[in-house]
């Protein structure tokens, strides 16, 4: 899988929110969850998993093994090989281009399970106003309302776009001391080409990858219902999967450096 997907904060979560389930007797208690990303480069892995009760301390459901997936650019249809229990593949890298259609297809207890995905547009111009900044102390004024770091894109065509802060320090240290502040996190720049990053959005001092990923709205509309609801409160969780729950979205990214330090 690609090392990429890793970075994204919340990913696997919009899977479990989408996974938790009443406890009913209802037909979609039967229907997959599906983890799939898809980035040019990177070799085709999907996850499908069974569903799991609200009341069930596991992040998943058990990974369903057995199936056949396969996956379409309008052209070809590949096959994908079960690698791992639940975890199916395909490791031809150029199979995925810009501005095709991917439908992916399986049948999961007498129902056909579907999805479908545009590949966007890699992002191009994506610059920052500058690599470093010293952070000031959390109680200043210039803490709560200046502008750390302006990103830019290119973005004619209005895609979604999300930012992602990826920390490689080993052991970030934590300005705020705070126990529930992430390390790592995903902003959302919905359709711009522009996002004024704030200071007392940061909370760790250290390098940083700032990840720009042109992104779908069935990705957005999966990002802000997991930010919004907790899992025990969503009936009906935001999905793009027909007879399924979880997530088939592709993506494209770009990638700048920043350093933050606090003196």
């Amino acid at each position: 899988m690609s090392k990429y997907i890793h970075f994204f904060i919340g990913l696997m979560a919009l899977a479990v929110m989408a996974s938790c389930k009443k406890e009913s007797t209802s037909t979609v208690a039967n229907e997959p969850v599906v983890v799939g990303y898809l980035l040019p480069g990177q070799p085709v892995s999907i996850k499908v998993y069974q569903q799991k009760g609200l009341t069930d301390t596991a992040t998943f459901g058990a990974l369903i093994s057995g199936l056949k997936l396969t996956v379409s650019d309008g052209s070809k249809t590949v096959q994908l090989t079960e690698t791992a229990t639940g975890t199916y593949t395909y490791s031809d890298l150029s199979f995925l281009v810009a501005g095709k259609t991917y439908s992916l297809q399986f049948a999961y207890n007498g129902a056909n399970v579907s999805a479908s995905t545009l590949m966007p547009a890699k992002p191009t111009g994506y610059k920052a106003s500058r690599t470093s900044a010293n952070i000031p102390t959390t109680n200043s004024v210039s803490y709560n309302s200046d502008i750390a770091v302006t990103y830019t894109w290119n973005n004619p065509d209005s895609l979604y776009h999300v930012l992602v802060f990826k920390n490689d320090d080993p052991s970030p240290y934590n300005i705020n001391l705070r126990a529930n502040d992430l390390v790592n996190f995903t902003l959302n720049a919905e359709r711009n080409a522009s996002f004024n990053l704030y200071y007392r959005t940061l909370n760790y001092i250290g390098t940083y990858r700032v990840i720009l990923y042109s992104v779908n709205k069935e990705y957005i509309n999966a990002l802000s219902s997991n930010a919004n609801s907790s899992s025990q409160s969503l009936t009906n969780p935001p999905t793009n999967i027909t007879n399924g729950f979880g997530i088939f979205t592709a993506m494209q990214s770009d990638t700048v450096a920043l350093t933050l330090t606090q003196y």
